[in-house]
């Protein structure tokens, strides 16, 4: 247990987060790379705190951020988190930088994990196009009309993409997460043309 515990040691991972987070999504799946030994930071659109929310409406937590996304490189990172609730990722996705943020990852062929409403920043730039996702449900018809196929699945991975659907799917989300982000890079990553 030790030792799958160490599975990410040395590695670095991203979080991409906004104000409107859903906490336990951060929280959980943050802790679940920090156990497994991976350095991780906050990156988020403005310097100072961002503030998390229970179930979309109640506010949690605030968070430090570490790095914004105009100070923040991909290259520097070997994993990309995307926590959910529905605020966060929408105005995320309104970002510009932010976006070329996350597209980097798959560029650079790094694993990308994506939970409830995280995977808006997915159909945003493109990379839902031509893979399998999963993610809360009132999102299927973007991913669709984003070229992806959209499944009900507790945690469903393609090819370093690893997404869920809601909190009650963290343990899944955050064992894969691990495995993949463990792996490191993938074979090649599908882009849009």
């Amino acid at each position: 247990m030790a030792q799958s515990q160490q599975r990410l040691t040395g590695k670095r991972v991203a979080c991409l987060a906004a104000d409107g987070v859903e906490d336990v999504e951060y929280t959980q799946s943050r802790a679940a790379a920090e156990q497994a030994g991976a350095e991780v930071h906050l990156v988020s659109l403005n310097s100072g705190e961002i503030q998390s929310m229970n179930q979309d409406i109640n506010p949690a937590n605030r968070y430090r951020v570490d790095r914004t996304v105009n100070e923040a490189d991909a290259a520097d990172y070997d994993g990309l988190l995307l926590p959910g609730g529905t605020v966060n990722p929408d105005r995320l996705r309104m970002n510009q930088q932010a976006m070329d943020f996350v597209r980097a990852f798959f560029e650079q062929q790094k694993p990308v994990a994506a939970i409830c409403h995280g995977p808006w920043s997915l159909v945003e730039t493109g990379m839902v196009n031509g893979r399998t996702v999963t993610s809360f449900p009132s999102l299927r018809t973007d991913i669709r009309n984003a070229g992806g196929n959209w499944v009900d699945q507790q945690v469903q991975v393609d090819n370093g993409l690893i997404t869920s659907r809601n909190p009650s799917d963290l343990p899944a989300f955050c064992a894969k997460m691990v495995e993949e982000f463990a792996k490191g890079e993938r074979v090649r990553h599908m882009t849009t043309a």
